[in-house]
């Protein structure tokens, strides 16, 4: 019983300091496109398209960490 507690333990605190990173950035990443909004409505386009593809690729981070608890979980 008690190994079974630590594989779930071992998974969310896996998932937890592995969505740490994606949360930051993607706030940071939000931040600075909205900043960047205000100061030049014209290119709005862009801006989007590319704030878009940086939170994809951050997010990626936090699907890893989720593969990662689920293989504690499951296979360990």
């Amino acid at each position: 019983m008690i190994e079974g507690d630590i594989k779930t333990l071992a998974a969310a605190i896996a998932m937890g300091v592995g969505a740490i990173g994606p949360g930051l950035g993607i706030g940071m990443l939000a931040g600075k496109a909205m900043e960047a909004l205000g100061r030049n409505p014209e290119a709005g386009d862009g801006i989007r398209a590319n704030m878009i593809l940086a939170i994809v690729f951050a997010e990626a981070i936090a699907i890893y960490a989720l593969v990662v608890a689920a293989l504690l979980i499951f296979v360990a």
